[in-house]
């Protein structure tokens, strides 16, 4: 499948099921706090899909040579460097935890995440939080017509390194449309002029994960799913999902509850 190019038609699809990914983190921000469990969070979360009419895109979901997957997202706690599976344990303070949306709605896909910060958490941690969310801007920013997905995942690599962070290499971003993952691979890394070069009607996310130790991650346990880091350091991610404008980018994973972009965002 190649790069897929929507129309006013599709952009208007991809704005709405993008919203209503929103709007289901939006609904969880007042329930995530300490004592909650992440199975909790994933019933919450069906709830609300089935009130705004959409349906979860990761429960069922069975890539080839792995088993369907058991919820309708995703939580990834400290160490967990994404696609956790909810589970029973109660969050406690001083965690932090990426909770991953995506839904379907009318047949288009919707996807983004957030991360949360459990009670009072460390230094440390919420200086992890914080310098992942701004490079996911730092990227989102050079989108526009004629930038290369090398110049998106230099500047991502650039300035999390620049606070002696790592950027996690065996994930990445992906088209997203009326499939969960299309073309083309988004690299959170890379080289500035490489890569494919952005063109109006593209969407796709950019959800760096950034580790507070070194890059290198592993599975864990046997459920097929769960990636952690080696070192067992903290581990961040942000997730929007772009388009590529006539003259540059709109956000289409923004909601009334969402977090501001950084101050060096204009626009």
């Amino acid at each position: 499948m190649g790069i897929t190019y929507k129309d006013e038609q599709g952009i208007q699809g991809m704005r709405t099921a993008c919203r209503m990914a929103a709007e289901v983190l939006d609904h969880l921000t007042e329930h995530i706090k300490p004592g909650i469990t992440t199975r909790e969070i994933d019933r919450l979360a069906s709830e609300h899909m089935k009130k705004q009419g959409s349906i979860s895109a990761t429960l069922g979901y069975q890539p080839s040579g792995y088993p369907p997957y058991p919820a309708s997202l995703c939580t990834s706690v400290n160490h967990v460097v994404c696609h956790g599976i909810p589970n029973d344990k109660p969050l406690k303070k001083g965690d932090i935890c990426n909770v991953d949306v995506t839904v379907i709605k009318d047949g288009w896909y919707g996807d983004t995440s957030r991360m949360f910060i459990i009670g009072d958490a460390s230094i440390a941690a919420r200086r992890l939080v914080s310098v992942t969310y701004d490079a996911m801007w730092h990227g989102i920013v050079q989108v526009k017509p004629g930038v290369r997905l090398g110049d998106v995942g230099w500047a991502i690599q650039k300035f999390a390194e620049s606070h002696s962070f790592s950027v996690v290499r065996e994930f990445c971003g992906h088209g997203i449309g009326k499939n969960f993952h299309e073309e083309p691979q988004v690299l959170h890394y890379g080289k500035p002029g490489t890569l494919e070069e952005l063109k109006p009607g593209m969407t796709f996310t950019i959800e760096p994960m950034i580790n507070a130790g070194r890059r290198d991650v592993k599975e864990f346990g046997n459920d097929g799913r769960t990636i952690v880091n080696k070192d067992h350091s903290l581990s961040a991610q942000w997730e929007h999902t772009v388009l590529v404008t006539d003259t540059g980018y709109e956000v289409l994973t923004l909601s009334a509850g969402s977090p501001a972009p950084p101050a060096f965002v204009k626009g």
